[in-house]
């Protein structure tokens, strides 16, 4: 006889413990064990939360190298059948070999599972007959789990699922995650209520009453936007360093839809439009994916959304100065430029429909497209697609944490028909749909990687700008840690283009996250490993990096409601001169519309306690040496970059925090 032991150790979660009883079944390249009933003397300590329990299995004769184990958990008659979350298995052999099982998966039934050895295998090395079956296997059990879906056509397809429960156990939230955010939502709807605000469709009667809204809550950039807000100065710095940083863009010829002349405008410097454009000092934002959505109607008002140009101008001084807004896209009498030499009122306005105008782009293209709607298709497309002993799924699968539950959770909430987002955004209902399709037909691979999007924009050598200069930094961190390890699985071009579950997860991502639309630049397939590595970095990158720069933010820039109003409802003015401060408070959301966005933007600027920083694998997926020091390698660059984040925003009025490693999240989870 020889002795295997076998130590279990369960993760320290709530309600991860089992009373059920355990077995295992040890599976070599030479045979395989009995089905072994796990008993310690722990008794029903033995897999409690946290708990590691070791146990010995005895087999009659080696049973050669170890390729994969079953588990079954079993309940006893008179006890409930119960979850169990599992974290790994440590199998020492009589060989003195040690052999590692990850599993980190809820089991929640008495079926048998299979989990194999943690050295990752691409399918074209996976040549043990047992390996290959359990490889199948899992995959047909996954494709009956991620199941695509359309919710609205022209978007990117979605995981079909009637509710949270209906989703595999695997990708909800954890009883900490669950009851946090229900604690946050409820909270802030509670304060509402209780103020009166939530039911009242009243104007505001004065800006200051708008400060009473969340008095309990606010952040220090909230507190500071609320007292310049007006400014033009930080007007142009929030197209930089805001939570829509993506629009901007250097402007060497103007559109002939927006006739601004020198005698228009007065730059500072005194050089014409012509020569500042020469050198790369006049900038543009062109909201034209907006033109003629429809509005929405609350409160029985119909609302109002422009389509903006804005021109600004960098100064001597290196601030980014607005110089121009037309607030429609067709030049005309009604349609006046309006510029910082204008009357107050008429010139604040102005900047206020292009606030709001920014809210709608943002939110629906920006946020809701561009991080969680493609991280989605990311996800759904790994766990349909690639086994957990693939190194891809081993690199990806932390970067897929509650994005599926978070997203079933935007489109039951925010999106559907009596979501928060569908009631009192000027963009919900159709103009919703509409403008989701346009941002997804006009969407490309280029400008998600951000490199070659600070590029095309001209933004290389604007000064300020710190999403660029985090952005760059981080993306190049993230790549040099993929090119890592997939290089050590990839040795050549001819595997990459030879792994068919490699092939098969692009190809879902193309057909169902952009609707097999050649002309973004998605790839269909991977060609070399520089393809493949380029891309998961973009994954990488966009469910963590992206994701908390247009997000962990929107409270900051949006507490204040007259700096981002999510509606407007009055038309803007077409003539000057006509504009005042009733006229403005006018125009601004009723109470109750001002109330459910900012307790929206409250919520979603909320981290939960259980978050995970970004290179923070507290799952141990990977087991050989190369890429477990690659991990801590590349921990080691996180934080030289949060350090210099950290000292760079010391002397900054305005910090900018929102691509510092610690608070970015691994995954778009909020």
């Amino acid at each position: 006889m020889v002795n295997y032991t076998v130590t279990v150790s369960t993760t320290n979660l709530a309600a991860a413990s089992t009373l059920n009883n355990v077995f295992i079944k040890l599976v070599g390249t030479d045979g395989e064990s009995e089905s072994t009933w796990l008993v310690s003397l722990k008794g029903a300590l033995t897999f409690m939360r946290g708990a590691v329990s070791s146990f010995t299995v005895c087999c009659p004769v080696s049973i050669g190298k170890l390729v994969l184990i079953e588990i079954q958990k079993a309940y006893f008659p008179l006890f409930l059948e119960d979850f169990w979350f599992p974290a790994k298995v440590e199998v020492k052999s009589p060989e003195g070999d040690t052999y590692n099982f990850p599993i980190y998966r809820w089991i929640t039934d008495s079926d048998v599972h299979r989990f194999r050895e943690a050295t990752a295998l691409t399918v074209f090395e996976d040549n043990h007959h047992l390996g290959r079956y359990s490889r199948e296997q899992e995959l047909q059990q996954r494709e009956k789990d991620y199941r695509w879906d359309v919710y609205v056509e022209g978007i990117p397809h979605c995981i079909k699922a009637e509710d949270p429960l209906s989703l595999p156990c695997e990708v909800r939230f954890s009883f900490t995650k669950t009851t946090e955010f229900l604690y946050t939502a409820s909270t802030g709807l509670a304060e509402l209520q209780l103020k009166g605000l939530s039911n009242s469709k009243e104007n505001w009667s004065d800006i200051d009453a708008i400060d009473g809204v969340f008095c309990c809550k606010r952040t220090d950039i909230s507190e500071y936007v609320q007292k310049h807000w007006k400014e033009d100065a930080f007007f142009g710095y929030q197209f930089l360093n805001g939570v829509n940083p993506i629009l901007i863009r250097q402007c060497s010829t103007l559109p002939d839809i927006f006739p601004v002349s020198d005698d228009m405008v007065s730059l500072s410097g005194q050089c014409s439009l012509a020569e500042e454009m020469k050198k790369g000092n006049i900038f543009l934002c062109d909201y034209k994916r907006l033109e003629g959505l429809k509005p929405n109607t609350i409160n029985g008002k119909k609302q109002y959304l422009m389509a903006p140009l804005v021109l600004l101008h960098r100064t001597p001084d290196d601030e980014l100065m607005p110089v121009a807004i037309q607030l429609k896209q067709t030049p005309a009498d009604d349609n006046p430029i309006f510029f910082p030499t204008d009357s107050e009122y008429d010139w604040l306005i102005a900047k206020i429909f292009v606030r709001s105008a920014d809210f709608n782009e943002h939110q629906l293209n920006t946020h809701l497209l561009r991080t969680h709607l493609l991280a989605e298709v990311f996800a759904v497309s790994l766990l349909r697609n690639v086994p957990m002993v693939h190194p891809l799924y081993k690199l990806l699968v932390p970067h897929t944490r509650y994005t599926l539950q978070i997203n079933y959770l935007a489109r039951n909430l925010l999106i559907s028909e009596s979501g928060v987002f569908s009631k009192f955004a000027s963009s919900g209902g159709e103009g919703m749909k509409t403008l989701l399709k346009r941002s997804l037909s006009s969407l490309t691979y280029s400008s998600l990687c951000i490199p070659d999007d600070i590029a095309e924009r001209g933004m290389e050598a604007v000064p300020n700008f710190y999403y660029r200069d985090d952005g760059l930094k981080l993306w190049d961190i993230i790549h040099r840690f993929v090119k890592g390890v997939l290089s050590f699985y990839y040795k050549n071009d001819a595997e990459v283009q030879k792994d068919s579950e490699l092939q098969k997860w692009i190809l879902d991502i193309f057909e169902h996250g952009f609707l097999s639309q050649a002309g973004t630049g998605i790839p269909q397939s991977f060609t070399t490993l520089a393809e493949l590595v380029k891309f998961v970095t973009m994954v990488i990158f966009t469910g963590s990096g992206q994701h908390s720069a247009v997000n962990t933010g929107q409270f900051d820039y949006g507490g204040w409601m007259p700096n981002t109003p999510i509606s407007l409802q009055q038309p803007p003015p077409t003539t000057k001169g006509t504009t005042s401060e009733a006229t403005m408070l006018q125009t601004f959301p009723d109470v109750n519309t001002t109330a459910q966005g900012m307790s929206v933007m409250w919520l979603l600027s909320r981290q939960s306690s259980d978050m995970v920083p970004l290179g923070q694998y507290p799952e141990e997926h990977f087991s050989e040496k190369i890429p477990c020091k690659l991990i801590k390698d590349f921990q080691g660059e996180l934080e030289v970059l949060s350090a210099a984040i950290k000292a760079r925003n010391k002397n900054l009025e305005v910090p900018y925090t929102y691509m510092d490693p610690t608070v970015v999240e691994n995954s778009v989870a909020i």
